[in-house]
């Protein structure tokens, strides 16, 4: 491995969260919510710097090698490699939660239908699904679990904003939609970010089946 680790981080932290994302993203590739190469997962490594994907590789064979050290502004610290356009996305969740530790994000076809079918809204309103009970903080089903849906750019900056203007206008913030993309979602540990990811598919895709049905 080309990565060059600061002194105050020990290999094996370093390579623990390696292997975590790589099993996860070979785990959700199967799903087939990585398509083309797309998405991005990343683990914190210690409050100044989080291990992510590195851009463009296949996310169904990802490996030790695949994963690379940043800073909290995103930018790449002990490695030439380059790191997903959309870093900036994951790092901006751990400057504003210091308690979460990983952020998955996926193009699944439903999420990625959902994101269009509800774009013009600005956010998915879920209400009365079980399943919302998976979410951290919601404890029942006679809740509101708002997904916003912002629209899509190049220009991560943009993104950011956006993202950041919801959490200060505080709105509850659990995962999001990027129009023609795909979501972002994120917990304290794996498991937890993992069943967020899970129950938001299986809820976005009981709202598409609602709206075909009621067509």
């Amino acid at each position: 491995m080309s990565q060059e680790l600061p002194a105050t981080i020990p290999a094996a932290l370093f390579y623990e969260r390696a292997d975590a994302i790589a099993d996860a993203a070979r785990e959700l590739a199967q799903h087939g919510w990585t398509p083309a190469t797309s998405s991005n997962f990343s683990m914190r490594v210690d409050a100044d710097h989080a291990a992510i994907t590195i851009s463009g590789r296949d996310k169904g064979k990802l490996g030790r090698d695949d994963i690379m050290l940043v800073d909290m502004q995103g930018k790449a610290v002990g490695t030439p490699s380059r790191p997903s356009a959309e870093t900036e996305l994951h790092t901006q969740v751990y400057r504003r939660w210091p308690d979460v530790n990983v952020v998955l994000h996926t193009h699944s076809r439903t999420q990625s239908v959902a994101s269009r079918l509800f774009a013009k809204d600005g956010v998915i309103r879920l209400e009365g699904w079980e399943l919302q009970k998976a979410i951290r903080g919601h404890t029942t089903h006679e809740s509101t679990l708002n997904i916003p849906v912002f629209p899509n750019t190049q220009h991560m900056p943009e993104l950011v904003t956006q993202v950041d203007a919801w959490i200060d206008a505080g709105k509850p913030l659990h995962a999001y939609l990027i129009n023609g993309h795909g979501i972002y979602t994120w917990g304290h540990d794996m498991a937890e970010a993992r069943r967020h990811l899970e129950a938001l598919e299986f809820l976005l895709g009981c709202e598409l089946d609602l709206r075909r049905l009621n067509a």
